[in-house]
């Protein structure tokens, strides 16, 4: 329902994340406001001619650097050369910012990214509620959630068989397995599990309640986001912060298969780890994150957007999409 021909990411995003091992630990990805994540050195976009193009492995160009500040656009002229919200934008876009955090923070952890759309994501009809599957958020209930003192094991989720017609996108196959807190009080945590075969078409998903660690274990996911696109393999991990609108597909139809983890924090932001003293050159780097090139659709069509916020799932249609969602 949002999209995107240029943006501009002023924000600190202390998106997270933190690898067990040294030269040898899993890529990362991340979407933040600004949307980041970590791939091989020589998959790095060096410069804006390089938006939209190729790399090896599927996805689009990225830019790196976790915290840095970047500015991207798929056309030319399409982000302001002065400022951030001119009376008259290029290509007669809108221009939003995305706050990730108060606007009055300090200026070293203010987290804000300024976008430059086809339309304003403001303009789409009521949200109604709808069935959150089976994604719990509420830890008080005792018909959603169990206290139980044993310790547990959990065996791998079964995967969709398209042999059988089975057909499970990535939010219909998103499984929660345990957490605790409150959403609305930001404070705390849940785990959940997913598998998938099919891609969410039309569709996008946006999650009010907290930031989402993606960690896949089967199967590529391509993820088409607010900022732009990411591919994400086995041994990479995927971040999109609380807001980002963000749609799941399956690159590879001759191995739709796919299984993963997802860890959903609902207060402040996932970060870099400190250093202190394991030493300057310990855990996760900040140039091992990148960010995706901005990258944009314009069609036509029916196109449903599904938040979550407060633990409770709501959705609404618009009869135009513009994608990133």
């Amino acid at each position: 329902q949002r999209q995107e021909f240029g943006s501009r990411d002023t924000a600190h995003h202390p998106s997270p994340v933190q690898y067990p091992g040294g030269a040898a630990a899993p890529r990362e990805r991340m979407a933040s406001n600004g949307v980041s994540g970590k791939r091989k050195r020589s998959d790095r976009a060096t410069a804006p001619s390089a938006v939209g193009e190729d790399d090896k492995s599927g996805g689009g160009a990225y830019m790196d650097g976790m915290g840095n500040e970047f500015s991207t656009e798929a056309l030319p002229g399409a982000i302001p050369a002065f400022g951030n919200n001119p009376q008259k934008c290029a290509y007669n876009l809108y221009a939003e910012q995305l706050s990730g955090t108060a606007f009055t923070k300090p200026r070293h952890c203010n987290q804000r990214s300024w976008l430059y759309r086809i339309r304003p994501s403001v303009i789409h009809s009521p949200f109604t509620s709808c069935s959150a599957g089976k994604v719990v958020s509420d830890w008080n209930d005792p018909s959603a959630a169990v206290v139980d003192p044993n310790q547990m094991r959990w065996n791998p989720m079964p995967i969709p068989d398209a042999a059988t017609g089975e057909s499970v996108d990535f939010l219909d196959g998103l499984v929660t397995m345990c957490g605790h807190g409150d959403p609305m009080g930001k404070e705390g945590c849940a785990i959940h599990m997913y598998t998938c075969n099919a891609s969410m078409g039309d569709k996008c998903f946006t999650n009010s309640d907290g930031d989402m660690l993606i960690v896949p274990q089967v199967g590529t996911l391509d993820i088409t986001t607010e900022f732009g696109k990411i591919m994400l393999a086995p041994h990479e991990i995927c971040v999109i912060q609380r807001g980002v609108r963000f749609n799941v597909g399956i690159p590879d139809a001759a191995a739709p298969a796919t299984r993963g983890y997802v860890f959903e924090l609902y207060q402040g932001h996932l970060q870099l780890p400190d250093l202190g003293p394991i030493g300057a050159n310990g855990l996760a780097n900040a140039r091992d994150f990148l960010y995706p090139c901005a990258a944009f659709e314009d069609r036509d069509c029916e196109y449903t957007v599904i938040n979550k916020f407060g633990g409770k799932v709501s959705l609404h249609a618009s009869s135009r999409t513009v994608c990133p969602p």
